[in-house]
């Protein structure tokens, strides 16, 4: 598709950057979890109404390409038939380089992906807002003006629900009573998004399905604010973002600054390759605050109003610095290779991201460590840990005719070597969040 720029209303606006990009408030269970479940106080998780295990190939709905498999026949059956019923997708992503420089005013690459959230909706006239989940089961019922308290709302994923509420409502665009029913294929604790997926699919739902009564980038902060309040957990907009922005074929260059967005080819010889380690991501009880905080002391004591300011010269002794004005680098150049065709150059960039994540900013884990060696053991051009690290997703990059041969090895080597399960699927670049036409009877 034809590349399109995407520029912010405002070149200097600062909103909330992208933080973590899986939520530890992650709206999904994409495995089994032990029958006992550390309260979202002393983790940041919060099960939601959506589950991720990789879909089978998506099947074609009319208005939209790529909803997977029979999830929205079961929608459609869950909510009683077609009359007045209205349905939304939003894609979870896939963060090819660039971690932890979100929050620091610099630069990502991410890219939607072809695991998804699915919501079905119609009005309800009691001004009650009804959500049930196809994937965990359960049912959530408040208030459309999201008044209910938060901490006391159970299922906890209704916590997400109140908080979508609440910021359209903050917006000026109070929330209709509806009936709802979700279904998600994004996996959960990955660091693939799956909470933000739900947040958008939400608000876009609340906002009428379209996303036109909103500008983009506002749908984008209502979705984070959403989990904000459902969480307690800070974070950004890179997420949000890409299930909003993507672009079918294109991972996404945002600048995190000025919210533009650059859409950037990947090669069509070259598959994505992603492999959840079998250890869930949970951010409010990682270090994950502790480095934004870090960040922002240096950024003070340089006098910089973010490390994306810094000069290399500046943050030579300091690793945690020195890891995002590296990165911001790596994701330009990165940019620059997909555009040139530099595949060579990719690998190395992925690698050194990699090893500046685990040795410099220190996020990584034996098990994700693991992972990326036998991946380059394996013939990928190069991988990486994905997300805010602490558990989650590598992502490589492979040549195509290889991905599925490459994943399956990985995953038997992977799990005879550690104990756990891992899963492995290649992705997709997709179109953004929107509407799904339901199509003929």
């Amino acid at each position: 598709m034809a590349a399109r720029h995407e520029q912010s209303d405002d070149d200097r606006d600062r909103p909330e950057h992208a933080g973590a990009e899986d939520r530890a408030g992650d709206p999904a269970a994409a495995r089994e979890e032990p029958s006992e479940q550390p309260s979202p106080e002393a983790n940041g998780h919060v099960d939601s109404p959506v589950v991720g295990a990789p879909p089978p190939a998506p099947a074609v709905i009319v208005g939209f390409p790529l909803v997977a498999d029979g999830r929205l026949a079961a929608l459609i059956d869950a909510m009683d038939g077609r009359d007045g019923l209205r349905v939304v997708r939003a894609p979870g992503r896939v963060n090819l380089i660039g971690d932890h420089t979100d929050y620091n005013d610099g630069f990502v690459l991410p890219l939607a992906i072809d695991r998804d959230c699915l919501l079905a909706w119609r009005p309800r006239r009691d001004e009650r807002v009804v959500v049930r989940s196809l994937d965990l089961g359960g049912r959530v019922e408040v208030a459309a003006d999201g008044s209910d308290e938060l901490g006391t709302i159970e299922p906890q994923w209704g916590r997400f629900v109140v908080g979508a509420l609440r910021a359209l409502r903050a917006r000026g665009h109070a929330g209709p009573g509806m009936e709802a029913a979700v279904s998600s294929t994004v996996p959960p604790g990955s660091g693939l998004s799956s909470s933000s997926a739900f947040a958008v699919a939400f608000v876009l739902a609340i906002g009428g399905g379209t996303g036109d009564e909103l500008d983009r980038r506002e749908l984008a902060r209502a979705a984070l604010q959403a989990e904000q309040l459902a969480t307690g957990v800070p974070g950004g907009l890179m997420d949000q973002l890409a299930s909003l922005f993507g672009a079918a074929g294109d991972a996404l260059l945002v600048d995190c600054r000025t919210l533009d967005i650059d859409p950037v080819p990947l090669p069509q010889g070259l598959a994505l390759l992603v492999v959840h380690s079998g250890l869930a991501r949970t951010l409010a009880g990682s270090a994950y605050a502790e480095r934004r905080a870090e960040c922002e002391v240096i950024a003070a004591r340089l006098g910089i109003p973010a490390l994306r300011d810094a000069r290399t010269d500046q943050v030579a002794d300091d690793p945690r610095a020195r890891h995002v004005v590296s990165e911001n680098q790596r994701v330009l150049d990165t940019a620059a290779a997909l555009r040139a065709g530099d595949v060579a150059a990719l690998g190395p960039l992925l690698l050194a991201s990699h090893a500046s994540l685990r040795d410099d900013f220190e996020v990584s884990t034996p098990e994700l460590d693991l992972l990326v060696d036998l991946l380059v053991e394996g013939g990928a051009l190069g991988a990486r840990l994905t997300g805010a690290g602490f558990g989650g997703c590598v992502v490589a990059i492979v040549q195509r005719n290889h991905a599925d041969d490459l994943a399956a090895k990985t995953a038997r080597r992977y799990q005879d070597a550690t104990g756990l399960e891992p899963s492995a699927f290649v992705v997709r670049a997709v179109d953004g969040a929107g509407p799904v036409a339901l199509g003929a009877r």
